[in-house]
């Protein structure tokens, strides 16, 4: 067997085992693979699982273009000062371990429930992965560019636009692949914890309606979603930065 499939064989063996083992069996609490297998396509055929997709990666997305988008930004500010780095340093510090769902007590007494809600949520857990690893690819650029910069006399914003960015691109890309993966994570949390929509709703309401087979349904394709994503973001960079080592 290739390596290409080996990895296949435990989670089949796996399916196969959770098939046999609840052949016959009703529960409110568990379901049979075949059984969510059904699940899964009436609620495809439906627009069910559809709907709740577009609502859940709707959000990721706008939260890791806010919260990604603010953390290249001050990981660059960050990692071309040293000055206004040491200044940070204790504010990043006491902010970045606070857990993301923690937040949410306080984005509900600002958005209340709804799409702004998790995009808020979504936006500060992106923001500290993005920030701390743009900040160390910065640090890791080619001294010999800043000497560059200063012989072609070019502005600060050129020198970042033309130079910086580019030789720090790969590792950038690095963080952005982790901010995808954070923000599907935690936009199901959210919609599991507090907000009436999307993956992370939908799984709820399939355990208080007591149907196991949707609840089922939905995590497999929401796991298996998060791999695609992840899949392909990865074949992205290997496409992209072929030339450039050590990187995963």
């Amino acid at each position: 067997m290739s390596g290409k499939w080996r990895g296949w064989v435990v989670p089949l063996v796996l399916v196969s085992a959770a098939e046999f083992a609840m052949h016959g069996v009703q529960s409110y609490a568990l379901a049979a693979p075949s059984a969510a297998a059904s699940a899964f396509a009436e609620l495809a055929a439906d627009g069910t699982l559809w709907r709740a997709t577009f609502e859940t990666l709707g959000s990721a997305l706008a939260g890791v273009v806010l919260g990604g988008g603010l953390g290249l930004v001050l990981g660059l500010w960050l990692g071309l000062s040293r000055t206004v780095a040491d200044a940070a340093s204790l504010s990043v510090e006491l902010l970045r371990p606070i857990p993301s769902v923690a937040m949410i007590p306080i984005a509900l007494l600002a958005f209340g429930f709804g799409w702004r809600l998790e995009i808020a949520i979504i936006a500060f857990a992106c923001l500290w992965p993005m920030l701390v690893l743009t900040k160390s690819a910065v640090a890791q650029v080619e001294p010999r560019l800043f000497e560059v910069a200063q012989v072609l006399r070019l502005t600060p914003m050129s020198s970042v636009l033309k130079l910086i960015i580019p030789a720090a691109l790969p590792r950038i890309f690095v963080a952005f692949r982790l901010c995808v993966g954070v923000a599907l994570v935690v936009a199901v949390t959210v919609e599991i914890a507090a907000n009436p929509q999307g993956l992370g709703y939908s799984m709820i309401l399939a355990q208080q309606t007591l149907h196991p087979e949707n609840l089922f349904a939905m995590l497999a394709w929401t796991g298996l979603l998060g791999w695609s994503i992840g899949a392909g973001l990865l074949s992205l960079q290997r496409r992209l930065f072929a030339h450039y080592g050590g990187l995963q």
